[in-house]
């Protein structure tokens, strides 16, 4: 009787390991996939952005005197941020930065056009541009919420898999830590304005 009993608790807890292992492991997976998916909208919201900008650029060369280097600097960040692209299973930090300076490029870029249009009243003025205008700002303030969503489940699934026993089976199986975004360099000094 002693004999059944033992292997009946040996029974036991092999079944709550395995249960345990696979319910860690399953978890990781649909986490995973959640921050995928989040990746996916950030993407989304960034390829908004970028089939903007060719209108609003073409809406802007409409007027022969504007400054041309200002539109060819705008062209060139877009080109530039279109060729970074990261796999939704190298979310690393390094990756993530590399991606965000691309994407910096053409923000810098689209602001530095966005000063010099200040001095094209009958520009500021058309209908198109303002459209155009206002659909830019709508998507960076979606890019702003979809990297705040991205953030988020990046924190969810870090934080699992980094806690005991999850961080034995994440070993295990291979699920690595996942990078954030994070405020562009001198972002925390306020700007300067001057009139």
């Amino acid at each position: 009787m002693k004999k059944w009993i033992t292997i009946g608790i040996i029974l036991l807890f092999v079944f709550i390991l395995y249960r345990s292992v696979v319910g860690s492991y399953n978890t990781m997976v649909g986490m995973e996939e959640h921050v995928g998916q989040q990746w996916a909208q950030v993407e989304n919201v960034y390829q908004r952005r970028m089939d903007l900008i060719p209108n609003l650029v073409n809406t802007v060369k409409g007027y022969a005197d504007f400054e041309k280097e200002t539109l060819t600097g705008v062209v060139e960040a877009r080109a530039k941020a279109t060729q970074v692209t990261i796999d939704p299973q190298n979310l690393t930090p390094a990756a993530l930065q590399q991606f965000q300076g691309a994407q910096d490029g053409l923000s810098s870029a689209l602001s530095r056009l966005m000063v010099v249009v200040e001095r094209y009243p009958d520009l500021k003025a058309n209908q198109n541009f303002l459209e155009l205008q206002a659909q830019l700002e709508g998507t960076e303030n979606r890019i702003a919420v979809e990297r705040k969503k991205f953030n988020e489940s990046v924190q969810i699934y870090n934080t699992y898999i980094r806690r005991f026993p999850n961080k034995i089976y994440a070993g295990m199986y291979n699920f690595e830590k996942k990078g954030y975004f994070e405020a562009t360099a001198g972002a925390e000094k306020v700007p300067e304005v001057t009139f």
